[in-house]
């Protein structure tokens, strides 16, 4: 059948742009950048025989980090019929170009490597809704992690959140490589469950992030 405008406000078309905010942030987040919807522009749904539910979306987005600058991206999410346990596949391309991370990662990097022992962190933010800013890369990470678990796991009747780091602990490693163990709350807005998730993330400034199998 053909795609069916859907209002922006509706529900189901603010699900699927939490899948694919989710996937972007772990497609193109890291400690020096923070996506955010802007705005919902535009949503279409169509019901393919056989393959499943597919919203078309526009989406408007920002930088938490440089709220000045916004770009436009567009999405299809797909929810494959009959498997909950299938992540939806998503497709999103940006119009414009986000603002560059290097230096910020850079800096990151070394100020992590430069520790005496490993960083060891809780509840970011914290009951008053404050991040320290030294803590401010560790949760965009957590964000670009949990845009992950949100994209892996979302269905068509839920919307995840990211609602707390509740913990985090540097792992040493013997390569290159950044590694992060998170225990993440992530609020579930249609059941108002909270749910507590523990993933491993890997970081490096050049390879970005990588979420470790099994977690």
């Amino acid at each position: 059948s053909p795609a069916m405008e859907l209002p922006p406000s509706h529900f189901s078309a603010g699900r699927a742009a939490a899948v694919a905010l989710g996937y972007l942030r772990y497609l193109r987040g890291g400690p020096g950048r923070g996506l955010e919807l802007r705005a919902l522009r535009r949503a279409r749904r169509q019901d393919i025989d056989d393959v499943g539910h597919k919203y078309y979306l526009e989406l408007e987005l920002e930088d938490v980090l440089d709220k000045g600058r916004t770009v436009n991206c567009t999405a299809e999410v797909l929810y494959p019929l009959g498997s909950e346990s299938t992540a939806p596949d998503v497709q999103v391309t940006l119009q414009g170009e986000l603002g560059s991370t290097e230096q910020a990662d850079v800096e990151f990097y070394n100020q992590i490597r430069s520790l005496e022992k490993e960083l060891v962190a809780e509840n970011i933010p914290d009951s008053h809704g404050n991040v320290p800013p030294e803590l401010e890369p560790i949760h965009l990470l957590a964000w670009a992690a949990s845009g992950y678990v949100i994209w892996q796991n979302s269905t068509e009747n839920t919307k995840f959140h990211l609602a707390q780091v509740k913990h985090v602990k540097q792992v040493k490693r013997s390569d290159e490589d950044l590694q992060f163990d998170y225990v993440l709350l992530l609020h579930e807005m249609v059941s108002q469950e909270v749910m507590p998730w523990e993933v491993a993330v890997l970081w490096h400034p050049r390879r970005g992030i990588r979420v470790l199998p099994g977690s």
